[in-house]
């Protein structure tokens, strides 16, 4: 007997339909040759931090007195409620799988996760813990789940062993994330005292749309002059675009540029035409076509993501996570039965057996997402379901579709005497071809009826133009610096099929992006639902707790930038190919976060920087002698209910006041000198703090001043 353990309850109902006849019992289904039984996606998950550290006095509090916590072996416990007590169906489901795998006649344990790292994983480790004694394990991997599919990948299996590398990099990710998260988003809450998740990418995810939003607050335009013509010659209006610039002092300098070139002849000097086949976008990765539903539908990345798993889970498509546009050259064989559906419906499809749609050398785990032979009734699909599929579907139409795109381009150059060149560029569409089906962007772009030899009217005159601010982040350019974001943004790749993207894939299996196209979706919402984000269309923005999050890790000095998190990235690939231990991949991240609780050599108190943790108590108040402590943004007298006032803001004029700072004003009246405060002007200074009464003041050369 084969028990098969899928990941989800729909996974399970598709394998029985691509498997026969079963019976349902409480739990599984079960035939003469196979059982079938799921978990709930993740059944177990890693425990806290008090189940390698307890701190009974803590009485469930967090405290700086179990941190940092490095186990030196991960343990995993069936996940449990908000109540903090295990899920009863969670357990309930586990007893069924424990039960099931250790049956007498039950050989072989079949893994049927969702095939990428994590699917592996959540499978793995219910088997890991279900199994009492050894028994073969295999691994079912599904690109699709239509039963066409199921039956032949049964076929196929392999041993789990096959996919040990797989699954070190989905258990090293985890284990380096809740390192990451429980360390430091318990250090920096205490820290601030307030709730702060601090991840390996939420951070730079926030960080990212934070620096944009900032440098469009703080941008200030200047002026500049740029010289054009727009001039009719004989019906049709030419206009020419100098890319000389000139500055806002130099008018003049424009002016006079503009009467030279107007005192020349603007001659054709060339009329290039030719017939060109336009090629169609790529397939979709995931994110790629999160970016377009999102530009054009508005969608958000997770309502787009739970529409493709849902139509996955249905058969309609194939496997969403995937971070590649091409197919495998081994589906070959599927993809003409895809097409041979598609022909049915009356679409002029093709195969084509080409590099620019087949290459398995820009293929991790998963090729590019395809409709499957299963075509959905269109109207059982909401209009939503609708958009996206009809979105993949047309687009894998396009890439196969029997008709070229036929265009004409027009390249037109005039010379303004011998001072500048200006080169005209059209097109104009004769064949629409593939576009009938896809929605693509390009539009004719009709240029004048000038042959070579023509004189064009020009008239220069300047133009005034303001720079302009950077743009808010999009899903589209979001996700485009996260997949590299070490590009420029106005590099990012052509889409089309055939157009150069090596470098795009070599980064990619590098692992310098942030996130992956599995967890990207889940973080972003992660972080638009702690209130650091928002997303208003398809724009997003900084939130006051994103702003504040960014802030204080700064002044923590937690740096959790892009560098460090594609550093981490690159480590989790190297474990993947097998030239890297998980162990050492999480030494690295321990010592990345160990510096944080490293003790900070003492500074001289004029320097010092240090403002201790939220509740710490720094001494007594000179007003009425309760204890003064350090809130989320002030050192305040906790006497403050019976009427007391006396406070001290943490940050005066750019600069942290630290614990020994305020100790010194609380016991002396006065600080010493302190370095390091910024005047609004942006201008640096070193002053006294002295207090009087419930106020303080800044002190220079021993004269008060406010």
């Amino acid at each position: 007997m084969i028990l098969i353990i899928a990941e989800k309850p729909s996974l399970g109902r598709n394998i029985a339909a691509g498997l026969g006849s079963f019976q349902r019992r409480d739990g599984y289904l079960e035939n003469e040759s196979y059982v079938i039984t799921w978990a709930f996606g993740h059944l177990f998950s890693l425990v806290d931090i008090e189940a390698y550290n307890p701190l009974p006095e803590a009485q469930g509090r967090w405290s700086m007195k179990n941190l940092p916590c490095f186990p030196e072996t991960f343990r995993f416990e069936l996940r449990k409620g908000k109540d903090k007590q295990t899920d009863g169906g969670v357990l309930k489901q586990f007893r069924i799988i424990e039960a099931l795998c250790n049956r007498e006649d039950v050989d072989t344990v079949v893994n049927a996760g969702d095939a990428d790292r994590e699917g592996e994983i959540i499978v793995r480790t219910c088997i890991r813990n279900a199994l009492k004694h050894p028994k073969t394990v295999k691994r079912l991997w599904l690109p699709d789940q239509t039963p066409q599919t199921v039956r032949a990948a049964f076929s196929e299996m392999k041993e789990d062993e096959a996919y040990d590398n797989l699954a070190n990099e989905g258990y090293a990710r985890t284990y380096i994330d809740w390192l990451y998260g429980v360390n430091l988003t318990r250090y920096a809450t205490l820290k601030s005292g307030s709730l702060m998740r601090v991840g390996r990418v939420i951070v730079p995810i926030v960080r990212a749309i934070y620096d944009r939003d900032m440098a469009i607050k703080h941008f200030v335009p200047e002026t500049y002059y740029s010289i054009a013509s727009k001039e009719k010659t004989g019906d049709e209006v030419v206009e020419l675009q100098s890319k000389k610039r000139f500055s806002a002092e130099e008018l003049e300098k424009a002016k006079k540029t503009c009467d030279a070139y107007n005192a020349c002849d603007a001659i054709v000097t060339s009329v290039k035409r030719r017939k060109d086949i336009l090629s169609p976008g790529k397939l979709y990765s995931l994110s790629k076509l999160q970016n377009v539903l999102g530009k054009k539908y508005k969608m958000s990345m997770a309502e787009s993501l739970a529409i493709v798993q849902k139509l996955y889970e249905e058969g309609f498509l194939t496997y969403p996570r995937t971070n590649s546009e091409y197919l495998a050259t081994a589906e070959k064989g599927k993809i003409k039965t895809i097409l041979e559906a598609c022909a049915k419906l009356g679409y002029p499809v093709v195969f084509k057996d080409k590099k620019t749609i087949f290459d398995d050398s820009k293929i991790e785990s998963h090729s590019a997402i395809t409709p499957t032979y299963k075509i959905p009734d269109k109207s059982r699909l909401s209009e939503k379901e609708m958009q996206v599929y009809s979105t993949v579907f047309r687009r894998f139409v396009a890439v196969f579709c029997s008709e070229d795109c036929v265009a004409e381009k027009v390249e037109i150059t005039v010379a303004v005497g011998d001072l500048e060149e200006f080169v005209l560029k059209g097109l104009s569409i004769r064949e629409k071809g593939w576009m009938k089906y896809d929605d693509a962007n390009q539009r004719d772009k009709l240029l004048p009826a000038l042959q070579k030899g023509d004189r064009v009217n020009i008239r220069f005159t300047p133009v005034e133009k303001e720079t302009s601010p950077p743009k808010h982040y999009t899903i589209e350019t979001l996700n485009n610096y996260l997949k590299n974001p070490f590009r420029e943004e106005k590099a990012a790749v052509d889409d089309s099929m055939g157009a150069d993207d090596a470098e795009e894939y070599r980064a990619m299996f590098e692992g310098i992006e942030l996130g992956t196209e599995a967890t990207r979706t889940g973080i972003i919402d992660n972080a638009r639902n702690s209130g650091y984000i928002q997303l208003k269309k398809d724009v997003y923005t900084i939130l006051p707790g994103g702003i504040y999050l960014i802030e204080s890790l700064e002044r923590m000095n937690i740096r959790m930038d892009k560098y460090k998190t594609s550093e981490m990235g690159r480590a989790l690939k190297k474990v993947y190919r097998g030239e890297m231990a998980v162990s050492e991949s999480v030494d690295m991240a321990k010592t990345e976060i160990a510096q944080y609780f490293t003790p900070d050599v003492p500074l001289p108190i004029e320097e010092d920087r240090n403002v201790g943790f939220f509740g710490d108590v720094i001494g007594v108040c000179p007003l009425c002698g309760a204890p003064v402590k350090r809130y989320k943004m002030s050192y305040g007298c906790s006497g403050y209910k019976n009427g007391c006032k006396f406070q001290l803001s943490l940050y005066i004029c750019g600069r942290e006041i630290s614990v020994a700072n305020a100790r010194q004003l609380l016991e002396t009246g006065s600080t010493s000198k302190i370095k390091g405060f910024i005047s609004k002007k942006g201008t640096p200074f070193d002053a006294v703090l002295r207090r009087e009464g419930e106020r303080c003041v800044f002190v220079f050369n021993d004269e008060r001043n406010d």
